[in-house]
């Protein structure tokens, strides 16, 4: 039997072990052991592996982040915060029709900014806001798969924890990828109150209302907020301010979550034992599972099964969008049947290779040209890019230079000691589009405009659309039957709400996140707005 076929047969036999219920962190390492033993026909190198494996994953100082931002979690649960954002978020929108539900989608995307995890939110929201969507009353089926839906924000909206798994096995930025995740995390919560309107319609019955609530307790309770807002802003805007890395910035925000919920009187020498000793047993959950997906990926690699299938993908002559639907589709299937972070650890050093060797073209070399031609024009004192894009226009067209214009090409002229024929080329190739030429380059100084340069932005644009993208569709994995893991943790709240019931009602928000998808594949700028290179 050779390597590949014991590689490709350890799949089957992995899930085999899931389906039995066997943890998936401990299927996973039995997957990779056994198959180690097969392909190297001893024992000595698995378990020597063993050893060397464990060291080099958690020897990882970005793995020190998951830690910080469960306990930050735990801590906003004690202090309070859940309530008080669900409760600004019920006095604003309460009064309209479905507008609890929209409520409970506005605070879970809130306290998922401060929580990283998605079991987490919806748990800690149902406990808020379902008894009060049954007070107003709103239907069983409709009220937990609303929570179940706005759950699944806790892995989208920054924090994430599942993203930054994400970034430290595609070994990318975590800082750009939680940047790159706000803007899908807030169409995420959008279209959910969209969805919630749509089937409040359709469904009148399946709503109440409540009474609406004086301006005077709205701007109360919008007081309560601030320090989820202080929390917020100082882990998210110190990391993007540079004034520490993300591991820092989940050290900050567990120290301030913690002063908040112990000044709320919900940190108490218990509750803080409690916290620890919650946060290390989901800590050792998940660093089991990362273990385990290390030595198994460790095998996959042996057996070059990754490679095979990533040479068989770029040359089978589909294009890059084909493939990547193909995926996300797999991703979804997948979803109904496995938790999110397992997903991630088990599928992305198999699709990754793949996704490397796609051309999505999302930057050309004419682009990089004129990028770096344009930082360097703006870095002579006095020449801002507004005044490149003039001489850019101004030699397009034709026509004559101002004054003004004149000066800023002086300036740049005697910044780079240049000939005014190299000069005027320059603006002559930027302005209709084209590749700067060897000596163009070396007149302007330029620096990071090879194709090697060129191929890692490209990567790293990849990297990131993709990952929010893959994050979107196990985020719907956990919501779509049979399996969704929010949908048992919140229909486990109401019991007397029957499953199927949940399932009716929460293939909208499926349908809402489908939409999401395709919009974002077909706009990757939506993810990419922000990202700099």
């Amino acid at each position: 039997m050779s390597d590949q076929l014991i590689g490709i047969l350890s799949f089957p036999a992995l899930l085999t072990m899931i389906f039995l219920r066997v943890p998936i962190g401990l299927a996973m390492f039995l997957a990779g052991l056994v198959g180690l033993v097969l392909v190297t026909g001893d024992t000595q190198v698995p378990f020597g592996r063993l050893k060397s494996e464990t060291f080099t994953t958690f020897s990882s100082y970005s793995l020190s982040i998951i830690p910080m931002f469960l306990l930050m979690g735990h801590f906003a649960t004690l202090g309070g915060m859940s309530q008080a954002l669900f409760k600004a978020a019920e006095g604003w929108l309460g009064h309209r029709k479905g507008g609890v539900a929209m409520a409970a989608v506005g605070a879970c995307a809130g306290f998922g900014a401060i929580c990283g995890s998605s079991l987490a939110t919806a748990a800690t929201m149902g406990r808020v806001a379902l008894p009060e969507m049954r007070r107003y009353g709103y239907d069983g089926g409709f009220s937990t798969a609303v929570l179940a839906a706005g759950g699944t924000l806790g892995i989208l909206i920054p924090p994430s924890i599942v993203l930054v798994i994400y970034a430290i096995l595609v070994e990318q930025n975590i800082a750009k990828l939680f940047l790159a995740a706000f803007i899908p995390g807030i169409i995420a919560a959008l279209g959910y109150v969209l969805a919630i309107s749509v089937y409040v319609r359709l469904f009148p019955k399946s709503a109440g209302t409540r009474d609406r609530v004086p301006y005077r307790e709205r701007f109360a309770a919008l007081v309560k907020v601030w320090p989820v807002l202080i929390v917020i802003g100082a882990v998210v805007g110190g990391i993007y301010a540079g004034w520490f890395t993300p591991t820092e910035g989940a050290a900050v925000g567990a120290l301030g979550t913690g002063l908040i919920a112990w000044a709320n009187g919900g940190l108490t020498r218990v509750t803080l034992m409690e916290s620890f000793t919650v946060t290390a047993r989901s800590t050792a959950m998940i660093f089991f599972i990362i273990l385990g997906a290390a030595f198994y990926n460790g095998f996959l690699a042996l057996t070059q099964v990754p490679q095979g299938i990533a040479e068989w993908v770029v040359t089978s002559g589909l294009s890059p969008v084909m493939i990547l639907v193909f995926i996300l589709i797999f991703y979804l299937i997948l979803g109904c049947f496995m938790d999110s972070l397992s997903m991630i650890l088990l599928t992305i050093p198999i699709f990754w290779p793949v996704m490397q060797g796609l051309d999505f073209g999302f930057v050309s070399m004419i682009d990089l040209h004129t990028a770096r031609a344009v930082e360097a024009m703006a870095a002579v004192p006095d020449i801002t890019p507004r005044i490149v894009a003039g001489l850019q226009e101004a030699f397009a067209a034709g026509g004559t230079l101002d004054a003004a214009q004149t000066a800023a090409m002086s300036s740049i002229q005697a910044h780079f000691e240049m000939a005014d024929g190299m000069l005027t080329s320059v603006f002559q190739s930027l302005s209709v589009g084209e590749e700067l030429v060897r000596d163009q380059i070396r007149a302007l100084e330029l620096r990071r405009v090879n194709e090697g340069a060129l191929n890692r932005i490209n990567s790293e644009q990849t990297a990131i659309w993709f990952g929010i993208l893959v994050l979107i569709v196990v985020e719907v994995g956990l919501i779509t039957p049979p399996v969704g893991m929010n949908l048992f943790i919140i229909n486990a709240m109401d019991k007397k709400t029957k499953m199927t019931d949940t399932y009716k009602a929460v293939m909208f928000f499926v349908a809402s996140d489908l939409i999401r998808v395709v919009l974002l594949v077909a706009f990757p700028v939506i993810t990419l707005i922000f990202i700099t290179w």
